[in-house]
Parts: structure tokens; C-alpha cells; sequence
């Protein structure tokens, strides 16, 4: 099976950076420590989360903020807890790209939003809803069905993450979270888990995680949709080196 064919899109290999900056563990996991409460607050905005970027910092250092549903509340700590979850793994070599890792941040980024959260679709109580995927005006897709133990979604992650050891890390990074994007694997917070994965595997090879600044929500957005439609995954690819500290010169 080719990698296109097991990750379900394709893209255009040339369009992904060929050389970018590496540094050591310990300077990448402190930047991703330093930047957190933008790194979450921009994570917030892509959800449409009302917090703002100060609301976010107070909130962090433990001061509850007021004027805001506890839900959105929520998500902002669920946000925090699960980067710095990823954070431990990555200092510890824990992190790779697997299941066990990648359900253990999915049940806490979407924990008590989702239907379920932490299991594939499939492998919890609800056996039978497949949710469909909103794409605004463009209508909607649904992915593969929700089936008792997931004997669909199972195989093609096993396939997909196989496929992926094939790629250079900075590619293979930002082809996960495409994948786990399109095939959502879980009943919500698909992206914000796959983007931690993305960055779980930048981190562990020396290289700075991303973040998707709150201005570009719109434009991620937009391309999100053309990627789901289109089922190719160059603009976003892109899009996303674009946003890495270091874009200036590695899109050269």
C-alpha cells in the first residue's frame, strides 16, 4: 500500500520544507514551555473559544476568570493540561507516534465535551453514530463508520502510522495531523489532538512545535475545508510551515 492510499490523501512531496532548523531536546522543550499560554489561547481561538489571550494567562496561573461558561473554561485548562502532558512525554522519550499516546491526549483534551473521549469511535459504549463533519456552506463529509470495536478505524491507523515512518520528520509530523484530522478517529477534538501528536513529533527530533496564531483561524479554517473536500493536503502543508518559528527560511 502506497502512503497516499493508506493516509486517504495525497500532496505534492516537493512542497514540504527540505531543511529545517534542529536544536537540542532540552531548547525545544523550553520554548513549548514558554510559549504555552499563547500556544493554548491560539488553540482556543480555532475552537471559537471567547477567551481572550490575557483570560487565558490568568487563567493559568490558577486565577478562575469570570464572565465565561465553565465549558469554555474547560476547554482552556483541558487545552493546557494536555500540552503539558505531551511535554512530559517528549522530555521523558515516551512519545511516539501510537495509539496508546495518541487516545491518552485525546482524553484530555476532549474530556467531558465529547460523546466519548480517549477511545476510538467505536470502542466505548456508543457503537452505532458515525458524526458527520460540518463544512459550512461546502455541505459536509462523513468519514469511515462507527462500528462496535472499530475494526475499520483500527487498521487504517496501524497502516497510516506505518506509512508515515517512510517520511522525514518535519513531513511526517504535519501528514499526521492531516490524517487524524480526515479520519476522525475520535467523536471530537480530532485537530486539537492531531496537532499535539504534529508537535510530539517535532519536539522529539529537535525541532520547534507550531502553533496556528489566533489571526490565521480564518485561514486555517478555510483551508481545512478545501482540504477535506479536495482530499489534498499541499496547501495545508504549506499553510502550517508557514506558521513554524523558522518559516522565513525553511519555505525559501
Amino acid at each position: 500500500m502506497t502512503l497516499f492510499d493508506a493516509l486517504g490523501f495525497r500532496w505534492d512531496r516537493w512542497s514540504v520544507p527540505a531543511s529545517v532548523p534542529s536544536h537540542s531536546l532540552e531548547r525545544v522543550c523550553f520554548r513549548f514551555h514558554k510559549m504555552l499560554p499563547q500556544f493554548v489561547w491560539d488553540a482556543s481561538v480555532l475552537e471559537g473559544n471567547p477567551f481572550t489571550f490575557p483570560e487565558v494567562k490568568t487563567l493559568l496561573d490558577g486565577v478562575t476568570v469570570g464572565g465565561h461558561k465553565l465549558s469554555d473554561q474547560e476547554q482552556v485548562l483541558n487545552l493546557a493540561e494536555s500540552s503539558r502532558r505531551l511535554l512530559a512525554m517528549v522530555k521523558r522519550g515516551e512519545f511516539c507516534l501510537s495509539k496508546p499516546v495518541f487516545t491518552e491526549l485525546n482524553g484530555i483534551v476532549a474530556r467531558k465535551e465529547a460523546l466519548e473521549w480517549g477511545v476510538f469511535r467505536g470502542e466505548g459504549r456508543e457503537t452505532n453514530y458515525t458524526p458527520k463533519v460540518g463544512l459550512g456552506e461546502q455541505g459536509g463529509y462523513t468519514p469511515l463508520p462507527t462500528l462496535p470495536g472499530a475494526p475499520v478505524l483500527n487498521p487504517v491507523f496501524t497502516e497510516g502510522v506505518a506509512a508515515l515512518s517512510a517520511c522525514e520528520p518535519f513531513e511526517r509530523a504535519i501528514a499526521f495531523f492531516l490524517f487524524g484530522a480526515l479520519q476522525q478517529f475520535f467523536f471530537d477534538g480530532n485537530k486539537r489532538t492531531s496537532r499535539l501528536m504534529m508537535n510530539g513529533v517535532l519536539l522529539s527530533h529537535g525541532i520547534d512545535a507550531i502553533s496556528v496564531p489566533a489571526v490565521k483561524a480564518q485561514a486555517f479554517n478555510e483551508k481545512m475545508v478545501r482540504f477535506d473536500l479536495s482530499k489534498d493536503g499541499t496547501e495545508m502543508m504549506v499553510f502550517l510551515a508557514g506558521c513554524h518559528p523558522d518559516a522565513e527560511s525553511i519555505l525559501q
